[in-house]
């Protein structure tokens, strides 16, 4: 089934040099309610999601995962515990042919606003420090909330909200995303058939 998604971005010109960000929690793997992904064992990817990123490996030049993981300040779990949850995951999607280049992630909550926690622009700083090449004007960000979304706007990108936001308010100013859809595989088929 063609999944037709009306691109009307001004000037709109996508090609292979363009640079995707993720959000993690309810967008690669299944968001847990009030809760923290903790081990991998409580990890579960979204449906249809290692297709679509191996999709997306040729379809972009960088791929990143930018993540807010305040449970490591509130004690639930260490930076070696979500390392090695990462090193899993990355296991499986490069065993499905996708790739992602880097992840970041913030470790802090949000009560002292940290320059790394979305929506704050502190990750995809240090994506740019890391691969100078990024262009933001040329990257998409999508996330399935409106910290992922006021973070790609505020840095000049191109979003994509995914998952079913009940409601059309926005708790931060620039959260608006350019699109809505139903989860990355939409987005994967929309490339497939470009």
């Amino acid at each position: 089934m063609e999944v037709k998604i009306p691109f009307s971005w001004p000037n709109f010109k996508f090609n292979a040099e363009w640079t995707l960000f993720l959000d993690r929690d309810g967008v690669i793997n299944e968001r847990l309610p009030g809760e923290y992904v903790t081990s991998w064992e409580s990890f579960k990817f979204m449906p249809g999601v290692l297709d679509a990123l191996s999709v997306f490996a040729v379809n972009f030049r960088r791929i990143f995962i930018v993540t807010n993981q305040a449970g490591i300040e509130k004690g639930l779990y260490s930076h070696e515990d979500l390392s090695q949850i990462h090193e899993q995951m990355m296991e499986f999607i490069q065993y499905h042919g996708g790739r992602i280049d880097e992840i970041y992630y913030c470790p802090f909550k949000g009560d002292l606003d940290p320059l790394c926690r979305k929506p704050n622009p502190g990750m995809a700083l240090e994506a740019k420090k890391d691969f100078p090449d990024i262009d933001f004007s040329r990257s998409i960000m999508i996330g399935d909330s409106d910290s992922d979304i006021a973070f790609g706007n505020n840095l000049g990108m191109k979003t994509i909200l995914v998952g079913n936001k009940a409601d059309n308010s926005f708790a931060y100013l620039n959260s608006i995303p350019d699109y809505r859809l139903d989860s990355l595989v939409d987005f994967a088929t929309y490339l497939s058939n470009l």
